[in-house]
C-alpha cells in the first residue's frame, strides 16, 4: 500500500522521540542530580529525598512536579484515552499518546521546556457511512515553551510555539500540512495544590478549504486543579476542551466534565511511575464524536 512507507517512518520517529527522551533523562541524572527534582517549586518545597528520608514525602513532591506542565522534570507518559459510541455504528475509539517531555537549562534563569504528542489511533468501523483505516498514526503535536526557573508567589508560566508535524498515515487520522500556532500556560502551586491551564491554537499553513480539505484551525484548552496527599496520592481533574474554527455549531466543541486519581510509586524503590485512572463525559460532542472518555496513564519519570 502507498501509505505503508509512510506509516513506517511515523512509527520510526515515534520510536526515536521516545528514546531521545530516556537518552535524556539518563544524561540529566548524571550531569546534575538536582535536574530532575527542581521544577520550580516554591523554594519551601521539600527535595526528593535519595537516602533515607520520608519516602512517602519523596513520591508526593515528585507527584506535585509532574502536574506542573513546564515542570523542570525529564518525563514520558503514555496516556491512553479510551472513547465510546464513537462514529456511527457507535464503536470505541483507543488513542495511545506518548508524550516526552525534556527540559532544558538554557540560563539559571529560564529554561526551555518541549513537549510532543504523538499518537497512534485505533479506529472503529465508520462503514457504511465512511472509510477510515483501523489503525495509524495521527500527526504530532510539539511544543517548546520559554519558563522562568522559579516561580513568584507561587506563580509559574510559559510561553512559546506550538507546531502541529503532518505524520499522519492515512489522510482519515489527520492533515498532511503543516501547522503553526501559540502556546501558554499558567500555574499556580500553592501548598497540596497545583492548578492552572494550558492554551493553544494551530493553524494549518495552507491547505485545501473544500468539504473532507487538509486545512485546519484548531483550539485547545486544559484546565487542571491536583490536590495531593501523603504517599504520592492525588485526585484532581484536567478535561481537555477542543475546537474546529472550520466547523459550526455543537459539531465544533467537545467539552468533557470529569475527575481523576493517581499515585506516583516506585518500582524496586527506585524507578518513579507515575499511575492515574480518570472518566470523562463530554457534555458537548460532534454528531459523530465519543459521549465519553476512560482516561489511563503510566509515567516513567527521570
Amino acid at each position: 500500500m502507498r501509505s505503508e512507507p509512510k506509516r513506517r517512518r511515523a512509527l520510526w520517529l515515534v520510536g526515536a522521540v521516545a528514546a531521545t527522551a530516556v537518552l535524556a533523562g539518563r544524561a540529566a541524572r548524571a550531569d546534575d542530580p538536582a535536574t530532575a527534582l527542581n521544577s520550580g517549586q516554591p523554594t519551601d518545597a521539600a527535595p526528593a529525598d535519595s537516602g533515607g528520608g520520608d519516602a512517602s514525602q519523596d513520591v508526593t513532591e515528585l507527584a506535585k512536579k509532574l502536574q506542573n506542565p513546564i515542570g523542570n522534570l525529564i518525563s514520558v507518559p503514555f496516556q491512553s484515552n479510551t472513547n465510546f459510541t464513537v462514529g456511527p455504528n457507535k464503536g470505541t475509539q483507543e488513542i495511545l499518546n506518548i508524550q516526552p517531555v525534556i527540559p532544558f537549562h538554557i540560563t539559571p534563569d529560564w529554561n526551555i521546556i518541549t513537549r510532543a504528542i504523538l499518537p497512534l489511533v485505533w479506529n472503529p468501523s465508520y462503514q457504511p457511512a465512511a472509510s477510515v483505516v483501523p489503525f495509524g498514526t495521527a500527526p504530532i503535536v510539539a511544543s517548546a515553551f520559554l519558563s522562568p526557573a522559579k516561580p513568584v508567589n507561587g506563580w509559574v508560566w510559559g510561553v512559546g510555539p506550538v507546531t502541529q508535524i503532518p505524520t499522519a498515515s492515512n489522510a482519515s487520522l489527520g492533515s498532511n500540512v503543516w501547522g503553526l500556532g501559540p502556546t501558554a500556560v499558567l500555574v499556580k502551586l500553592a501548598g497540596p495544590w497545583v492548578s492552572g491551564v494550558l492554551v493553544n491554537n494551530i493553524w494549518s499553513l495552507g491547505g485545501t478549504s473544500q468539504f473532507g480539505g487538509t486545512k485546519y484551525n484548531s483550539f485547545l484548552m486544559q484546565p487542571f486543579v491536583n490536590f495531593n496527599m501523603k504517599g504520592g496520592w492525588y485526585v484532581g481533574t484536567s478535561p481537555i476542551l477542543t475546537a474546529n474554527w472550520l466547523t459550526t455549531g455543537n459539531n465544533a466543541w467537545t467539552i468533557p466534565l470529569g475527575a481523576n486519581v493517581g499515585r506516583v510509586i516506585k518500582v524496586g524503590g527506585k524507578l518513579p511511575i507515575n499511575l492515574s485512572l480518570g472518566g470523562y463525559a463530554n457534555v458537548v460532542h460532534p454528531e459523530l464524536g465519543a459521549t465519553w472518555q476512560l482516561r489511563t496513564q503510566i509515567t516513567a519519570i527521570f
